[in-house]
């Protein structure tokens, strides 16, 4: 009997490791902790959220998340596709056809109905900030917005105002007031390079979203950061959340359950003001 148990533990170690140790679904809490550690995307170059050396709001999020789990983390930054939709199937549910593997759980994903029904594949859940388009202005060639924006924006079409190429206050700008401002609206590659041209007057204001504003800024000085406030502009606020695969119920529960002790703890705040943002609960 002694010499059969070990001949059967033997056998046991000469296995590879995957047949000995016990299989679970892939994505799931069980296998992300055989594996010791959770593996978490951010977008590339998108300050204040993701950084150069796995730094930034996301990053630092999601090591805070790994470490109440009892994990390792893998910070994976990846350059964002042609849409949100993209993104999910490239860093969440499939990969990239570059070869890219999916992360466990992508940040930075806004937490929207329509979005969640149109990937079945993915959960979209933990909102861990409210996200919010302001506008940042010289008070000497701008005045405060009131109004519709037809009366409030009309200023633009004298003064010059900087955005993101491709982005929602991009779209709104060149939209709205049948398009009268597209002449003022001055594009650039990113929030920090419009909020340099406010500082050097080469634009009178930004629209943009607050936590990259305020990161882009710094100390404004005698620049005015207020958030506007149009009939037309239906979506100018929106809560930050993640995604996992959408099999990976026990991976969000976990996730959402550290995310709370980071909220109450005061963990949350402190990294949002660690990167100069003023964190809006979601």
């Amino acid at each position: 009997m002694k010499n059969d148990r070990r001949r059967w533990l033997k056998g046991l170690a000469a296995l590879p490791l995957s047949a000995a140790l016990p299989a679970f679904a892939e994505g799931s809490l069980d296998a992300i902790r055989q594996r010791g550690r959770l593996r978490i995307a951010v977008y590339n170059d998108f300050p204040p959220y993701s950084l150069a050396g796995g730094k930034g709001v996301d990053a630092d999020i999601g090591r805070a998340i790994a470490a109440k789990l009892g994990l390792s983390a893998e910070v994976v930054g990846f350059a964002a596709d042609e849409d949100m939709n993209d993104d999910l199937r490239n860093m969440v549910w499939k990969g990239h056809y570059l070869g890219t593997q999916p992360a466990d759980v992508m940040m930075h994903v806004p937490v929207d109905e329509h979005l969640a029904r149109a990937n079945d594949k993915v959960r979209i859940f933990g909102p861990y900030h409210r996200e919010m388009l302001m506008l940042a202005r010289n008070p000497e060639r701008v005045p405060a917005l009131s109004g519709s924006a037809a009366v409030a924006l009309e200023i633009f079409t004298r003064e010059k105002v900087g955005v993101e190429i491709d982005t929602l206050s991009d779209a709104f700008l060149l939209g709205v007031m049948n398009g009268r401002l597209r002449e003022n609206v001055v594009h650039f590659k990113t929030v920090t390079e419009a909020a340099k041209a406010l500082r050097e007057g080469r634009v009178s204001a930004v629209l943009a979203p607050r936590a990259e504003l305020e990161a882009a800024l710094g100390d404004p000085g005698k620049l005015v950061l207020e958030r506007p406030q149009f009939a037309e502009l239906r979506h100018d606020h929106w809560p930050l959340g993640m995604a996992v695969k959408a099999e990976a119920d026990d991976l969000a529960d976990a996730i959402a359950k550290a995310l709370e002790e980071l909220r109450r703890d005061g963990t949350l705040a402190g990294i949002f003001k660690k990167y100069g943002v003023s964190w809006q609960p979601a």
